[in-house]
């Protein structure tokens, strides 16, 4: 049996599933009080539990052979979060100590952002994570967190580090901030865009990823599990292809754009919506992508699908789940 942390989000659900389609047993650790929609019906030990409570995490690992961590806060608003801070590093910290102590194998899902930012080259895992990373306080606080699963894994823990890209891909049940992108276009809604293009990787790859690194990683590596690059305008003409409908599109310039993001930080807290155009999503679309997934390649076997896969099996899933 695994113990899956996060198991209701987007990588966390599609990685359930796919441990059970190669007939593992999955307990996961809910959040209590979190929706359980993206896991309902899967056989699944769903048991409640806090990453920042101690004996929670400690009684979760009991009788599993390891534990993928994926629990985390994701924020792209900018500014310090006492929050994500203090999900994203103590909670690992205390996801750390009960391995060491139970002996598990851990898998932890960081993130490419962790990474410190190269303005032009290839990035790959020479690049060392950056917690002094000026771009968000997310980025900050997995890189603390990489660093700190790296060390116990120095200190004996079989402890392995994937790097997703930007995820996309079907079960995107809470609607991550692409997802919703494509959503919107399946729909036919008005859409604004921005030039830019990002390193995009299917969700079924990433969970393909995280399992091979727990089967054939290296304790106290580090693996990136990228896609391909894509401009924001590529991903929106695709979702036009097919669903055979058109619908408004119009290039916001980029100064305006930047303009505007001043502001949006305080309408996304005063109308509490999921945000998505903000300085970071910005700074990210015109960031260095050319982010290489060779090591994961030769090392665990990983092998990303073309993207056009992805976003038409994404359109498909979202026009199947509103019907």
């Amino acid at each position: 049996m695994w113990l899956v942390t996060g198991a209701t989000g987007h990588v966390g659900n599609v990685l359930v599933r796919r441990l059970l389609e190669r007939g593992e047993k999955v307990r996961a650790l809910i959040l209590p009080g979190e929706s359980c929609e993206s896991i309902h019906g899967l056989d699944v030990e769903a048991v409640e539990g806090d990453v920042l409570n101690v004996d929670a995490v400690f009684e979760s690992m009991r009788g599993v052979k390891g534990v993928f961590h994926l629990a985390g806060v994701i924020s792209i608003m900018p500014g310090s979060n006492p929050l994500v801070h203090k999900v994203n590093v103590n909670g690992t910290k205390n996801i750390i100590r009960a391995a060491l102590e139970h002996g598990k194998k851990l898998i932890y899902t960081s993130s490419i952002h962790a990474i410190q930012r190269v303005e032009d080259g290839i990035i790959d895992e020479k690049i060392p994570y950056d917690m002094n990373n000026p771009y968000g306080a997310y980025d900050r606080s997995k890189a603390e967190a990489t660093l700190e699963v790296l060390n116990a894994a120095h200190s004996g823990l079989e402890a392995v580090v994937t790097c997703p890209t930007g995820v996309i891909g079907p079960y995107d049940f809470r609607g991550s901030m692409m997802g919703a992108v494509i959503h919107d276009a399946a729909k036919s809604k008005p859409t604004l865009y921005v030039d830019g293009a990002y390193d995009f990787v299917d969700v079924r790859d990433v969970a393909d990823g995280l399992i091979s690194a727990a089967e054939n990683g290296k304790r106290g590596e580090s693996y990136i599990l990228s896609g391909q690059k894509i401009s924001v305008r590529y991903m929106l003409e695709t979702v036009r292809e097919v669903t055979g409908r058109n619908f408004f599109q119009m290039k916001v310039p980029f100064d305006l754009a930047k303009f505007a993001a001043m502001f949006t930080p305080m309408y996304y807290q005063f109308a509490n919506e999921t945000p998505r155009f903000t300085p970071y999503s910005l700074e990210v679309l015109q960031s260095n992508s050319n982010i290489s997934h060779a090591k994961a390649t030769n090392e665990l076997g990983y092998s990303p699908r073309s993207l056009y896969e992805s976003i038409k099996d994404t359109v498909r899933w979202f026009l199947e789940k509103n019907k």
